[in-house]
C-alpha cells in the first residue's frame, strides 16, 4: 500500500474511528500482496467468527494480530492506535502517566506496559549500520554519586553512543547500554553499530586500540584525560549524550530502572534519527509497521515477573 497514512489529526480519527478500519490497515501492513498463511504459505483464506480467517489449504486459524504487540489485547484497537498516534506526535516523548491520562486509562501499569512495547517496536531488525566517519565514546547515566571517579561505574549505567558526521552536523545515531567500557564490550557494540571500513573517532582510551584489526580506520586524538577537551573535539557524541540525559530526566524525571534502560535509549534513537521528519503521521506510520513485525512480549516478560506502581508519577518496581 505504500506510504500510505494520515497527514492530521482529522484525518486520523477520521480514519480510524472503527475496530473494522484498524484491523483493516494492520492486515494491510502484514500481508502487503494479500494474506500469507503463517503455517503452510497458501495465500487464499476465508473470514471466520472474531475475527479469524482459515487458511483454506491447512485450515490454520490465523489473525491479524497474532504475532505482533497486540496480540491478547482485551484493549480496542482503536485505543491502540490512538496510543501510538500520541507518542509519534509529541516533540520529546511521551511518559506512562501522561499517557494514562490522554487516553483515560484506568490503570498506570497498562500505559506503562503500552509504552515499553511499543518502544521495543521502534528499532527495526537488521538495521543498516551507520557508515562514513562515526564518532565514538561511552557516557554514564545516573545521578552523582560521592567518591566515583574517572571511568568507575558505582550505580551508573554505561551507554555506548556512535554518531555519524554529516559535514558539520549530525547524521544518525545508535545507543546501547554495555556492562562496562572495557575493549569487549565496546568492541561488540561498534561491531553492531558501525559497517566495517568506517572512520570511527574516538580519545585515547585503550579499550579502543583494536579498531583497524576489526576492519575500522581508526582516528584516534590522545587528550590526557581532559574530558572539556574531548567535549570540544568530539562535539557530536557529547551533544547527543546531553540531551539524551536531558529527555531521560526531563520527559520520564530520571525514573528509568537499568534493566530498561536499553528500551529508552531504543525511542530516543527513533525519535532522533527522525528528528527532520516533516510528517508526524509518517512516524505513526513507521512505528505501525514495525510494531506488527515485532513478537509479543508479555508483561511479567517485561518486568521479570514484578508488578509496577505508580508513585510520584514515576515508575517503580517493587
Amino acid at each position: 500500500m505504500g506510504r500510505d497514512y494520515p497527514k492530521t489529526q482529522v484525518e486520523f480519527e477520521q480514519r480510524f474511528a472503527t475496530e473494522e478500519a484498524c484491523r483493516g490497515y494492520i492486515a494491510q501492513l502484514r500481508w502487503p500482496d494479500g494474506f500469507v498463511c503463517p503455517r503452510c504459505q497458501a495465500k487464499s483464506a476465508r473470514s471466520a467468527t472474531r475475527q479469524r480467517l482459515i487458511c483454506r489449504a491447512c485450515r490454520y486459524q490465523a489473525s491479524v494480530t497474532a504475532g505482533t504487540i497486540f496480540e491478547g489485547t482485551r484493549k480496542p484497537l482503536r485505543l491502540w492506535f490512538r496510543a501510538m498516534w500520541y507518542v509519534t506526535t509529541q516533540k520529546h516523548g511521551a511518559s506512562a502517566l501522561g499517557l494514562q491520562r490522554v487516553l483515560g486509562l484506568g490503570q498506570y501499569r497498562t500505559a506503562w506496559t503500552w509504552l515499553h512495547k511499543l518502544r521495543r517496536a521502534m528499532v527495526r531488525p537488521g538495521r543498516e549500520r551507520l557508515v562514513g566517519t562515526v564518532e565514538a565514546d561511552a557516557i554514564y547515566v545516573g545521578g552523582k554519586e560521592v567518591g566515583a571517579r574517572g571511568r568507575s561505574l558505582g550505580k551508573k549505567a554505561v551507554v555506548a553512543v556512535a554518531v555519524e558526521e554529516n559535514g558539520a552536523g549530525m547524521g544518525r545515531i545508535r545507543l546501547k547500554r554495555v556492562p562496562n567500557a572495557a575493549a569487549a564490550s565496546l568492541e561488540d557494540f561498534l561491531l553492531e553499530a558501525v559497517e566495517p571500513g568506517s572512520t570511527i573517532r574516538t580519545d585515547g582510551w585503550r579499550s579502543y586500540s583494536r579498531l583497524q584489526e576489526l576492519g575500522y580506520r581508526h582516528d584516534k586524538a590522545v587528550m590526557g584525560g581532559d574530558r572539556e577537551l574531548v567535549e570540544r573535539v568530539f562535539p557530536r557524541v557529547h551533544r547527543v549524550a546531553a540531551l539524551l540525559k536531558r529527555w531521560l530526566l526531563g520527559t520520564h524525571q530520571g525514573a528509568v530502572e537499568h534493566q530498561h534502560l536499553d528500551y529508552y535509549l531504543d525511542e530516543f534513537t527513533f525519535r532522533f534519527n527522525r528528528r527532520t521528519s516533516r510528517s508526524r503521521g509518517l512516524l505513526f506510520y513507521r512505528l505501525l509497521q514495525q510494531a506488527v513485525a515485532t513478537a509479543p512480549v508479555p508483561r511479567k516478560a517485561m518486568l521479570g515477573g514484578l508488578p509496577v506502581q505508580q508513585t510520584a508519577g514515576k515508575s517503580v518496581v517493587e
